[in-house]
């Protein structure tokens, strides 16, 4: 089995595969206070609870945008799993190409998405990966599957928590689509400005790229926690892949360990 974990600002997301088969996947809270072992107790009890066998595993592989969590989960995977895993840095395989001013600058996730989705989804047609994370990045990915720019946006739950924090009486609301977009509490309200709001932006980023690139059609792959629900809300987005980080990393471990299939 192979265990691969995406390091995010808010979320740590773990798959384990066992060939090319997901047997596994969920997500926890991104804590920096947490110890190696903490985080190897709640991984151990995770695979227990799925009938999975800590002592079988054959490698891994992390990609991480929390520079100062690094050790604690190599130190986990390695007292916890007995390995000792591969990281996404420079001098790893990817096999994209990049066009970007400073490759060094595209985070750790990015790269990992954008080799998903070519590999997946690519047809010969222009790609953008959209990652509703933390942040909302947009990738774009011409015909060859070469990296040639994107766009980062602030994050769903991210406005969301700003708007709250900066008001004095504005409440903490649940993200969900309300029946209007004419709201009628102030619930709804919130719900309508972040709903909406955001789907006009993928929209009109998602219309510009394509005006840019001069395309007729492309292919637009949605993942992270609100891909679904922006995807309903608009016609620009193709695909939603909510595991694509997962398949992505694990790609990317075969093709450093001569796995590629």
């Amino acid at each position: 089995m192979i265990i691969c974990i995406d390091v995010g600002n808010t979320n740590i997301k773990y798959g384990v595969f066992e060939g090319e088969e997901l047997k596994l996947s969920f997500r926890v809270s991104t804590d920096l206070k947490r110890t190696s072992d903490e985080y190897g107790t709640q991984l151990v009890s995770m695979l227990a609870a799925r009938g999975l066998d800590a002592k079988k595993f054959d490698g891994g592989i992390i990609s991480s945008v929390v520079p100062s969590l690094d050790f604690t989960m190599e130190r986990m995977l390695d007292y916890y799993l007995g390995v000792k895993p591969l990281q996404i840095a420079p001098g790893l395989k990817t096999g994209l190409k990049m066009r970007a001013d400073n490759a060094r600058e595209v985070g750790a996730d990015r790269i990992v998405n954008n080799v998903a989705a070519f590999r997946k989804y690519g047809n010969g047609k222009p790609m953008v990966v959209i990652d509703f994370g933390t942040a909302t990045t947009f990738n774009i990915l011409n015909e060859e599957g070469e990296f040639i720019g994107g766009v980062i946006a602030p994050g769903i739950k991210g406005s969301l928590d700003s708007l709250v924090d900066g008001t004095a009486k504005l409440p903490r609301v649940e993200i969900e689509v309300p029946k209007s977009v004419i709201a009628t509490s102030t619930v709804t309200n919130m719900q309508a400005g972040i709903v909406f709001g955001f789907a006009g932006l993928v929209e009109y980023i998602v219309r510009k790229i394509k005006a840019e690139l001069k395309a007729e059609e492309i292919v637009t792959v949605a993942t992270g926690g609100f891909s679904e629900v922006m995807a309903r809300e608009g016609k620009s987005i193709s695909i939603v892949d909510k595991t694509l980080t997962l398949y992505g990393l694990k790609y990317l471990y075969d093709l450093n360990t001569e796995g590629v299939k």
